[in-house]
C-alpha cells in the first residue's frame, strides 16, 4: 500500500536538521539584536530583529514542505546561543559565520536531493540557494564596512546608520533594485 510519502528518510532527516539550523540562526540573530539594542546601535538592532524573523520564516517554509510532502517535521530544540559580544564588528562576523554555515547545509541538501533524484526537493531547495547568496552578500558588506571605516566611535555611529541601507542587486532581475 502506498502511503503518499515522497521524502526519503535521508532527505527528511536533512530537512529536519535544516529546520533546526534555521531556528538556531533566528535565535542567534535575536541575541545579537538584543546586544545591539542594549548598546545603542538601534539601526543594527532593527536589522538583526528583521533577520531573526526572516530566519524563522525560512524554518517554517521548510517545516511546511516536509509536512506537505508526507514527512514528519520536527519542532526543534535549540539550546543556548551566544549573548555576550565584545563589539559591533563581532556581531556581524558572528552573523556571517552563521550564514556561511547555513549556505553549506543548504548546498548539502541540494547535493543529496540530486543524488536521490528527488526533483521536488531540488526545486524547493533552489529558492534557499538563491536566498543564501543575498544573505551572505548583505552580511559580508556589513563586515567590510568595519575595514573601510574603522571602529572608532564616529565610524561605529556611521556604520550603524549604514546597516539598514545595504541592499543586494540580484543580477537575475536585470537593472531593477
Amino acid at each position: 500500500m502506498k502511503t503518499g510519502k515522497t521524502l526519503s528518510p535521508a532527505i527528511e532527516q536533512a530537512l529536519n536538521q535544516q529546520i533546526k539550523m534555521e531556528a538556531l540562526s533566528s535565535s542567534k540573530y535575536l541575541a545579537a539584536a538584543a546586544w545591539c539594542d542594549a548598546h545603542g546601535y538601534s539601526n543594527s538592532a532593527e536589522f538583526l530583529f528583521a533577520q531573526a524573523d526572516e530566519e524563522r520564516q525560512h524554518m517554517m517554509k521548510i517545516f511546511h514542505y516536509v509536512c506537505d510532502m508526507g514527512g514528519h517535521a520536527i519542532s526543534p530544540s535549540i539550546g543556548e546561543v551566544q549573548h555576550k559580544f565584545s563589539s559591533l564588528r563581532e556581531i556581524f562576523e558572528y552573523a556571517l559565520e552563521s550564514e556561511v554555515n547555513v549556505t553549506e547545509a543548504i548546498d548539502e541538501i541540494l547535493t543529496l536531493a540530486r543524488r536521490e533524484n528527488d526533483y521536488p526537493t531540488e526545486n524547493f531547495i533552489q529558492w534557499f540557494v538563491t536566498e543564501q547568496i543575498e544573505e551572505e552578500y548583505i552580511v559580508r558588506r556589513a563586515v567590510e564596512l568595519f575595514d573601510l571605516m574603522g571602529e572608532d566611535k564616529l565610524a561605529l555611529f556611521m556604520i550603524d546608520e549604514r546597516i539598514p541601507k545595504i541592499s543586494f542587486h540580484d543580477p537575475m532581475k536585470g537593472s531593477e533594485k
